[in-house]
């Protein structure tokens, strides 16, 4: 009886040993399977100096990688870039530093991407110049507002810079000029180099070879319905991800997010650029059904080496909340998304 009973507790003993090992080793290989290295998040640029613990939050949700964003200024149709100026604090070169200098104290890498908002427009995909003169003139403003934020990548140890952000016209018009101000950045700065180019427009830049990864901020229509359910996303997805990843293959560098994310809005997965035109009703869950069926769409593809989610505020203030219907993330359900595929190491 005494043998029969040791060998009973004996046998369970292994099996709850095969157990966790078994269980350890499915964590481990969804792990390796569904991590991937940069798992960023954009910074607003916050109108009045902040504290370095205004980005606490952040290491809770487990990111890695923070986008500082100084933004510059133009008027539609005229050369000029406006920058460090009489702005808000985050969106000078002194603000920028400053947070910098915050994320690397809290253990965060830091993409610098400088960001030019054109007024009447918004963004500069549409951005245009009628004569070969302005389009100079362009050049020459645009190149001072990126020099001067690549000495502050390099003076402050930035480890990644962006020299530029959907300039859909000029990027495909232009490509000598950004092959000139690339080779200008490098003599300035040492860290790694991409641009971010607008979801339709990343097959057009002629210069990716100049950098180290493909920039794309990634707002590709995966689904139509008013509350995108996880598997449609991810076989939404589907085809974009074979795309990007014949993309990668063919330029031999992997494909960076400079931005994504989803708004917590009806219909949130068809294009922010549809959504005000179907709806304009919270929807929290949308939200969290995009995000959580892209990361099951991308995660362990070998092209994708992950990206910034748009975006987080650290004004200060309460954000977000459930009855926000923008971009952040910040006190709504899908941080808990966010968080299970950011803590895949």
């Amino acid at each position: 009886m005494r043998k029969s009973l040791y060998c009973t507790a004996l046998s369970l003993l292994l099996l709850l040993c095969l157990a966790d090992c078994q269980s350890s080793a499915g964590q481990a290989a969804f792990a390796e399977r569904h991590a991937f290295p940069i798992r960023g998040i954009s910074l607003e640029a916050p109108p009045q100096e902040v504290g370095q613990e205004s980005l606490d939050p952040l290491v809770s949700l487990q990111a890695n990688w923070v986008s500082v964003i100084p933004f510059g200024f133009s008027q539609g149709n005229t050369p000029t870039v406006y920058f460090n100026t009489k702005q808000w604090w985050g969106e000078r070169l002194d603000g920028a530093a400053k947070q910098i200098e915050y994320a690397h104290a809290k253990g965060f890498k830091v993409l610098l991407k400088p960001h030019v908002w054109i007024g009447g427009q918004g963004w500069p995909g549409d951005y245009k110049l009628e004569t070969e003169a302005d389009w100079l003139a362009w050049e020459e403003s645009y190149s001072a507002y990126i020099l001067a934020s690549a000495k502050i990548a390099a003076d402050y140890g930035a480890e990644m810079f962006c020299v530029g952000t959907e300039y859909r016209i000029a990027a495909k018009e232009r490509p000598a000029f950004w092959r000139k101000l690339i080779a200008a950045v490098r003599e300035i700065y040492s860290g790694e180099l991409t641009y971010a180019a607008n979801w339709d427009n990343y097959r057009n830049i002629a210069f990716w070879d100049a950098l180290d990864y493909i920039g794309v901020d990634a707002y590709f229509p995966v689904c139509d319905l008013q509350t995108p359910q996880v598997e449609t996303v991810k076989a939404g997805w589907q085809p974009w991800a074979n795309e990007l990843g014949t993309y990668s293959r063919a330029q031999e560098k992997q494909i960076l997010f400079t931005e994504y994310g989803y708004r917590s809005i009806d219909y949130t997965a068809a294009g922010h650029w549809n959504v005000e035109e179907k709806s304009k009703a919270v929807n929290l869950q949308g939200q969290s059904n995009a995000y959580e069926g892209m990361f099951r769409a991308l995660s362990g593809e070998d092209w994708f080496a992950g990206g910034f989610l748009w975006k987080w505020h650290i004004s200060g203030r309460r954000n977000g909340g459930h009855e926000d219907d923008r971009f952040t993330p910040q006190n709504k359900p899908v941080e808990e998304v966010i968080r299970k595929w950011y803590s895949a190491k």
